[in-house]
């Protein structure tokens, strides 16, 4: 059991590598196909502006990321666990029915964002590419069954190449590092539209679904057995996964942005709006490697993030319902609405929007209870449970990214 080796005082990396990893499997969520749709839009329309949403937005990913754990490490149990165990019956089962849609929203948006890289990089047709991208996340998903470890691994290199991807796109383009630092630091608006484009970078911050998981990857690392100050140990190891994983995931959110600022914005090419213009503009513009580069780390993230979303359907049915069904059923049927869109031939970025609409609605069912939970001294005990700081600061960012969320939706719907 990797909690009774828990370090006491010294937290040399070579004493804590055994105890990172749950927070890159959650950070994928952060860098799915949804964020680079957002991240080129807000980029290519209105230039750094935005950069200082995507260093607020990884702040209260953090936060929220750091309760996760510590529900799943103070419990032992995950986050729909103790929502069963403290709903009564009918909220269980609905807050279920909610979660179950909302994953499969989020799997729309990640797995068409893989078919996509797929068809963009090779030229197949979107179909072709779809049963391509559901054959591979299938494998990639066997390999939990060999062990998570071995998971944690995988995901971790494939956020690696996402990253290395943006490292290279950014040096084909010269950036004005002084005016990114001024952007990063000085929250500023353009009209009502950026505005709207925010609220989406920001109300997208949280994924309801990287909530549930990540709170389960880290529940099995203690016991009945384990003291509070043990559990407190392992969880300021934990903080230093999630700083060390958000923190890749915030640069290449803003990589994305920095990128399409000088590439589009600052040529004029101002309505970039989606995953497939952008790809097509960056051949002329920086030649064939570019956009394959761009390409690449679509499809890395698309089948990264589908996998984890499976998983994290998964956690959640065991967690509300005590049920599990096999993990390749619960890829087909979460995979099952993006067939039926490639196969209608509905438009790629319309679809994404509504799914992140639909993503939207189910954020309070997972935010708000985690902070509820975490600042009750009977479940999470006297030396977990939140501070006073942090439940002011927790319950502001609740009240503030579901505002965004009901925003956006607002938005969305008036057109």
């Amino acid at each position: 059991m990797l909690s009774a080796a828990v370090p006491k005082r010294n937290y040399k990396i070579t004493r804590i590598l055994p105890y990172l990893g749950p927070a890159f499997i959650a950070a994928i969520a952060y860098v799915d196909p949804g964020n680079f749709a957002t991240n080129i839009q807000g980029g290519a329309r209105y230039g750094y502006l935005l950069v200082w949403v995507i260093l607020a937005s990884n702040l209260m990913a953090m936060l929220i990321q750091a309760l996760s754990a510590k529900i799943g490490i103070a419990t032992g149990h995950n986050l729909a666990e103790v929502m069963r165990d403290h709903l009564p019956d009918w909220g269980r089962y609905v807050i279920w029915a909610i979660t179950e849609i909302v994953a499969m929203a989020t799997d729309l948006a990640e797995f068409i964002g893989a078919a996509l890289g797929i068809h963009l990089l090779f030229g197949l047709d979107m179909m072709t590419a779809t049963v391509i991208t559901a054959v591979a996340t299938v494998a990639i998903l066997q390999l939990h069954q060999r062990g998570m470890r071995m998971f944690e691994a995988l995901v971790t290199v494939m956020i690696g190449v996402i990253s290395v991807c943006y490292l290279i796109l950014l040096g084909y383009e010269s950036h004005d590092w002084g005016q990114i630092g001024l952007a990063a630091t000085r929250p500023r608006f353009d009209g009502a539209e950026s505005v709207i484009l925010a609220a989406g970078m920001l109300g997208a911050t949280v994924m309801p679904h990287a909530i549930f998981l990540h709170s389960a990857l880290v529940n099995d690392r203690t016991n009945e057995s384990t003291t509070e100050q043990r559990k407190l140990r392992l969880f300021k190891i934990e903080l230093v996964d999630i700083f060390i994983a958000m923190s890749i995931a915030g640069l290449v959110n803003a990589s994305m942005l920095i990128m399409a600022a000088s590439t589009f914005y600052d040529r004029g090419l101002r309505d970039v709006a989606s995953i497939e213009v952008a790809y097509a503009t960056l051949e002329p513009l920086l030649g064939r490697a570019a956009s394959a580069f761009f390409g690449i780390s679509l499809l890395v993230s698309g089948l990264a993030s589908a996998s984890v979303g499976t998983l994290a359907g998964q956690t959640m049915m065991q967690g509300f319902l005590h049920k599990r069904i096999p993990i390749w059923l619960r890829r087909v049927v979460t995979m099952a609405p993006s067939f039926v869109v490639v196969w209608l031939g509905w438009d790629v970025t319309n679809s994404l929007v509504v799914s992140q609409v639909v993503l939207s609605f189910g954020i309070p069912f997972a935010l708000i209870p985690l902070v509820i939970y975490t600042s009750r001294k009977d479940i999470m005990g006297s030396v977990m449970v939140n501070t006073l700081p942090t439940k002011i600061i927790a319950s502001a960012v609740s009240v503030l990214i579901v505002a965004l969320n009901i925003y956006l939706l607002y938005s969305v719907i008036s057109g």
